[in-house]
């Protein structure tokens, strides 16, 4: 199929898919399964700071997550919020997110890369096996 149709595609898929939750969220608005993939719809659908938004309240509904932290983070550095992003990284390895292979292929945090605080995290968190506080 040719890549401008299949791109057509998956944002309507990904339009419809938003559309669906949000709409579920309006009978229950603290639905941590709705709100979590309502965020990694607004992020496929380039809508980042809808999803910082929804990141930032699965925060305060599940502040011990891992997985949440580090959607935070993501959402940070597609923002380009370069600080922030690495602070929440780190948040999700202290809370046990050990993703090696997802961490070093994930576009979502494509912008730290080159930072040397990013190496030096993965570093500390992963590639010693265990983590500092």
């Amino acid at each position: 199929m040719h890549k401008k149709i299949r791109r057509q595609l998956d944002e309507i898929g990904d339009d419809f898919q938003v559309r669906v939750l949000e709409a579920a969220l309006k009978s229950d608005s603290e639905n941590f399964n709705v709100l979590f993939e309502l965020g990694n719809a607004y992020t496929r659908a380039g809508r980042y700071e809808a999803g910082l938004d929804i990141d930032r309240k699965l925060i305060l509904l599940k502040p011990e997550n891992p997985i949440v932290h580090y959607n935070l983070a993501c959402s940070l550095a597609l923002l380009q919020r370069t600080d922030e992003a690495l602070d929440e990284l780190e948040v999700s390895f202290k809370l046990g997110y050990r993703e090696y292979n997802h961490i070093i292929s994930d576009p979502d945090i494509e912008s730290l890369r080159d930072d040397k605080r990013f190496a030096e995290l993965v570093e500390r968190y992963l590639n010693s096996g265990k983590g500092t506080d």
